[in-house]
């Protein structure tokens, strides 16, 4: 038997997925890492603790497995996307990861503002913090000056970050999906744009090659962990690690992954798209020397809503309890929760909006403020939906989720109500890493795609509510929204 093990390094934790060669999940291991968050809301994680968590969740899931270590053919890697790192020649970091949620970069790309056209134009991306461009000069202004002399200066994401390590050093790579998200990256050449790094301040020989997807991205022994070490052959931000597993290969197709945050993702094939309406167009992947596009839209707070609910608000002791305290609020309550805790990001892209409650009754309690949150991830999919819709010209009629909060009814329900579509969810949940690790199976030979895409199963959720109610809850979203 031989075994692929993906690894999905994502804003909460590290999980190593090991997969057999019909493509199944044998084992898994999960491993959390630290939230770091100060009292001016930045948002960091510590890179050197992801790292150690890599090679822990590949260690405990081939044990767990108790397979022979011989049998492990090769490693496909998803990784949170716009987290970012700078880091020695010795692979030391100089400070903390800025998280993709953090926007303390935010006064970097309110200075650019003039430039915005023309960084849009080049990367298909709204300025914004949010990007790992800004995060990198606010990292340039404020740790790169704390470092020794002579410092060979190492910028980028997690994925980049972990093959670095994982390869000791000897391959400094990235791969063409997560380039495309960094806002230094032109999507029409393909290449690092020296106007944009000087822009930002960014030096761009210290930016990592870019590869296809399915590249060889060089070779790991997990820390010593292998007797012999083994290619890494596929890197995939893990949105569009989702999108492959999704099986959403052909234009038109879209998908939404609930996360800690969200990102919206519709193929549209191998011409660059610019979006009119606040979204991204970003590279899905490169491979087999061929590059294909996405318009995107990344929301901040969805499963992280959740989150707010059980460790902020202690309104619930676990994420279980929403959907039946959804089911039996007030259906008459009008309670609306806009979750703009770090800014709202597409379509909007305001950076200093801020959360609100807004539309509570006397009456109003724990159950509603629990499905005016659950309603709120809904509502910011929906937003998206319907940008998509007008930028590419057609109307959706079905959408394939993944990711954690698929599994509550009341949500996807609420969901294709409100965005009047046909929700599918997938019968998997680690779909970011199941799409690595088949796109490294396949690069290493050892699976064939249209074999593992055939059959995938679904449950699916059919638009049931009437459209003047539809039309009454979306109008008051879109008036709260304008409140923040």
């Amino acid at each position: 038997m031989k075994y692929i093990i993906g690894i999905d390094q994502s804003t909460q934790g590290t999980k190593a997925i090991l997969f057999d060669e019909e493509g199944a999940i044998v084992k898994r291991a999960d491993v959390p890492h630290r939230q770091i968050v100060n009292e001016q809301g930045w948002v960091s994680h510590d890179p050197e603790e992801i790292y150690g968590n890599v090679l822990q969740s590949a260690r405990q899931v081939v044990e767990a497995a108790g397979i022979p270590k011989e049998q492990i053919q090769a490693v496909g890697i998803s990784n949170q996307r716009e987290t970012t790192l700078c880091w020695d020649q010795g692979g030391k970091p100089l400070a903390h990861a800025v998280v993709w949620q953090c926007s303390r970069a935010w006064h970097i790309a309110e200075r650019l503002q003039e430039h915005g056209g023309e960084i849009y134009g080049k990367t298909g991306l709204p300025l914004s913090a949010y990007f790992p461009a800004a995060k990198m000069a606010w990292l340039m202004e404020h740790a790169v000056p704390q470092a020794p002399k002579g410092t060979r200066l190492h910028f980028g994401t997690i994925d980049c970050w972990l093959v670095y390590r994982l390869t000791e050093g000897e391959a400094f790579k990235t791969d063409y999906s997560n380039a495309s998200r960094t806002q230094l990256f032109d999507l029409h050449k393909l290449a690092w744009d020296r106007e944009l790094c000087d822009l930002f301040g960014v030096p761009m020989e210290s930016l990592p090659e870019v590869c296809d997807s399915d590249s060889c991205f060089g070779y790991t022994d997990f820390g010593g962990y292998l007797e012999e070490k083994i290619p890494i052959t596929a890197v995939l931000g893990d949105s569009h690690g989702a999108l492959f597993g999704q099986g959403c290969h052909e234009s038109g197709m879209v998908k939404a992954t609930y996360g800690t945050g969200s990102s919206v993702m519709m193929h549209i094939g191998r011409e660059f798209v610019p979006s009119r309406h606040g979204l991204a167009t970003s590279l899905a992947w490169g491979i087999g020397g061929q590059v294909e596009y996405v318009l995107e839209g990344n929301i901040n707070y969805t499963g992280a809503v959740v989150t707010w609910l059980k460790e902020d608000m202690g309104l619930i002791t676990s994420p279980r309890e929403t959907e039946d305290l959804a089911l039996r609020a007030n259906p008459a309550d009008q309670t609306i929760l806009v979750p703009a805790f770090t800014g709202l990001s597409a379509p909007y892209w305001k950076d200093e909006a801020r959360a609100l409650l807004t539309g509570m009754s006397r009456t109003t309690g724990r159950r509603e403020i629990v499905r005016a949150a659950l309603d709120s991830i809904a509502f910011q999919i929906t937003d998206v939906l319907k940008a998509m819709e007008q930028d590419s010209g057609c109307q959706l009629g079905s959408l394939r989720v993944d990711g954690g909060p698929t599994g509550n009814a009341y949500l996807m329900q609420v969901q294709s109500d409100l965005a009047e579509v046909t929700v599918h969810v997938s019968g998997q949940e680690e779909l970011s890493a199941i799409g690595a690790a088949y796109l490294a199976g396949i690069r290493a030979g050892l699976y064939q795609k249209e074999k593992l895409f055939a059959g995938m199963q679904y449950r699916q959720y059919e638009p049931a509510m009437p459209q003047e109610t539809r039309e009454e809850k979306y109008a008051a979203w879109r008036r709260a929204v304008k409140m923040t």
